[in-house]
């Protein structure tokens, strides 16, 4: 985990803190700046969940500005009891919020019916061999209204991950990781993004 500033003592806290409620912004950066180790350690509490550590520090430190934003000395002594409240509280939002959408989405999930009501699963209408020359008709109308809804509905970050973790035109499925390396983000921010876009398209698969 990163190397964040020392706190500030107390006497600084304080001065930093009349300051920035005096309008000064760049006191509440450092307030911000010097109490990060706040976030940090709020964040090894979570070691053991399946979430990427950078990704609870970002939400931490939403938690920890809402800390400084809000703080009021006549209702708590210290800025930092409020401030790990104020984190955890972002976090465990973030936590419940990722419970209740983080439903695995699966190649094998259904994202709509074709003209006789048969289910559609992504991965039929994505790579397949259809026999008889109706279920190839039908599996390339699939894959047209599929690719489509792709370059339609998708966000241009959704797009990218979908096309690069599936191998759309033609292109090589890659794994989650290799993803994150190339876009320069965490492997779980990949996987959300992944389930997002394959929720939107099972939305408008009809």
């Amino acid at each position: 985990m990163k190397t964040f500033q020392k706190p500030l003592s107390a006497q600084e806290e304080k001065a930093f803190l009349k300051k920035y409620q005096e309008g000064d912004l760049d006191a509440k950066n450092v307030l911000i700046e010097r109490n990060m180790r706040l976030v940090a350690h709020v964040v090894k509490k979570y070691q053991g969940i399946a979430e990427d550590q950078e990704d609870l520090i970002s939400i931490g430190t939403i938690g920890l500005i809402k800390a400084v934003s809000t703080f009021d000395h006549n209702k708590s002594s210290k800025l930092a009891s409020y401030a790990v409240r104020c984190i955890e509280n972002e976090i465990l939002m973030f936590l419940r919020s990722r419970k209740k959408l983080n439903k695995e989405v699966s190649l094998y999930e259904s994202i709509g019916t074709d003209k006789e009501g048969n289910e559609i699963h992504l991965m039929d209408v994505m790579e397949g061999d259809a026999e008889d020359t109706e279920e190839q008709y039908l599996h390339k109308e699939n894959v047209r209204k599929l690719y489509n809804l792709v370059e339609q509905v998708l966000t241009e970050q959704e797009y990218k991950v979908l096309c690069m973790r599936y191998g759309l035109y033609g292109t090589e499925g890659l794994t989650q990781r290799a993803i994150a390396g190339k876009m320069g983000i965490s492997r779980s921010y990949v996987s959300r993004i992944e389930k997002n876009a394959v929720i939107k398209l099972r939305n408008y698969f009809e």
